[in-house]
């Protein structure tokens, strides 16, 4: 079965798909991995296809926009003058969701999304059955399973993003900026497709904020639903719908959601804030910086991106 999902308001959306994705719950639904042989599958993912060890996902947050809430106040506004609920989402290696939480008001930050959604509190009281620390192929100091993000989140022992400021070309600061990015294009990719095949997502939304969540969360729901489904993967996702890297070069091929003509006005992304890290953060980080520049931990095409 297959449906034109480009021209659906958002009712039609709610009243097609929900059921779909009710009877197929455990199929698409989202699980996050409970013990450490799964996350260490995810991790196995990254590393395969993406050469980023040690990584149990790619993180980010969009503001979906939406009119504004009646007696709502400020509490939808945010930073770009608009209404908007937001989408913070956690994907693996496969371009599938492993964790969402919708809903959050615009006016709250990137990180603050994150820290209050019941991951981060699992995974800031150990609760997450994350595999034990271990160190890097060659290496000996014993580093954490991360997330990867961008500079909208906190560094932390189990948060990587990006070294601020321009790096000097070939440093491992800048290689490993290079390589974090190359990982992170995955929830990029993610939120690409789901805005270009659910046109719903490209532009505001005239809905209370609780039916914009069910709108977002069905769209979410299938995504997963028809990645992992055989017979309709290819029809979701054809060959060249993801950002495609070269091996031999390491030259990427934008995937074909970028070339959309229509312009997106919704999942529009979440303010960068600055934040001082704290000294074992910046150690993990500096950690994975010198293994990229390693023998067993670099990349033939590094130093020509980097």
């Amino acid at each position: 079965m297959c449906f034109d999902w480009r021209n659906k308001s958002p009712e039609k959306i709610i009243r097609l798909f929900s059921p779909i994705a009710a009877l197929h719950i455990k199929m698409c639904d989202i699980h996050v991995p409970a013990n450490p042989e799964d996350w260490k599958k995810v991790a196995n993912g990254y590393n395969t296809m993406w050469n980023f060890p040690m990584c149990i996902g790619s993180m980010d947050g969009k503001h979906v926009i939406i009119e504004s809430p009646k007696y709502s106040g400020s509490e939808f506004f945010n930073y770009k003058g608009t209404f908007s609920i937001v989408l913070f989402a956690i994907v693996d290696a496969s371009y599938n969701f492993i964790f969402v939480y919708v809903g959050c008001q615009g006016r709250i930050s990137d990180g603050g999304v994150f820290k209050n959604t019941g991951f981060a509190k699992a995974l800031e009281r150990d609760m997450l059955n994350l595999p034990q620390k271990a160190a890097l192929s060659g290496r000996e100091k014993l580093v954490p399973y991360v997330l990867l993000a961008d500079d909208a989140f906190p560094l932390s022992q189990n948060i990587m993003k990006p070294y601020a400021g321009h790096q000097e070309r070939g440093s491992r600061q800048r290689i490993f900026n290079y390589r974090l990015s190359r990982a992170r294009r995955v929830v990029e990719n993610v939120f690409g497709i789901l805005a270009s095949v659910f046109r719903v997502l490209r532009k505001p939304m005239l809905l209370e904020p609780d039916k914009v969540e069910k709108v977002v969360q069905t769209c979410v729901l299938l995504h997963n639903y028809l990645r992992r489904d055989v017979e309709s993967k290819d029809r979701y996702t054809p060959p060249g719908s993801f950002d495609f890297e070269h091996l031999d070069s390491g030259t990427v091929s934008g995937g074909l959601w970028r070339n959309d003509p229509e312009p997106c006005h919704s999942l529009l992304p979440i303010r960068r804030i600055a934040r001082k890290p704290i000294q074992e953060a910046r150690e993990i980080r500096d950690e994975f910086s010198e293994y990229f520049i390693s023998d067993l931990g670099q990349v033939p095409w590094q130093s020509q991106y980097a």
